[in-house]
């Protein structure tokens, strides 16, 4: 089963994070794909002569095509607000399983206190996107490998 990792992985502490929370759904059986791990990478031969706008297509194309492969969407919402990019991918995902009826698990984990709307700590159109937000790794870790157990007894 393949995992789609969104979220901010723009500073030590968040790809830390991104990166040790993959291994740990990896261990549990998962393939996940982490942009910053497994995405465009400037330092990897096949980029590096690319121009600026050649990149950030391939960027965009290959973050696209992995979320629209993936049966689990997971989007870690910590930071002051939800990470930009992440949020264009959740929209893809979120399209993908009710436009095309997909069978898709949309997850977000939320660990951060701050919140940036008066009274919520999401913007009502990311948290609708979502089929459910957990507040720890084990709650998240829990979810997902019942949708996996759900969807291998549906098959």
């Amino acid at each position: 089963m393949r995992i789609y990792f969104a979220g901010p992985l723009f500073c030590e502490a968040e790809r830390v994070f991104n990166l040790r929370l993959a291994e740990k759904l990896e261990a549990e059986g998962f393939q996940v794909f982490l942009p910053q791990r497994d995405g465009v990478e400037r330092s990897q031969p096949t980029y590096q002569a690319m121009t600026q706008a050649e990149l950030r297509q391939a960027i965009f194309l290959l973050d696209r095509d992995q979320v629209l492969q993936a049966n689990i969407f997971l989007f870690v919402l910590d930071g002051r607000v939800p990470d930009e990019g992440a949020c264009v991918e959740l929209g893809i995902a979120y399209g993908q399983k009710h436009l095309l009826k997909q069978d898709r698990l949309l997850i977000g984990l939320h660990t951060d206190l701050r919140g940036a709307f008066p009274g919520e700590k999401l913007n009502a159109l990311i948290h609708g996107a979502l089929d459910c937000v957990t507040s720890d790794e084990q709650e998240l870790i829990t979810r997902i490998e019942a949708f996996r157990k759900e969807r291998e007894a549906r098959e």
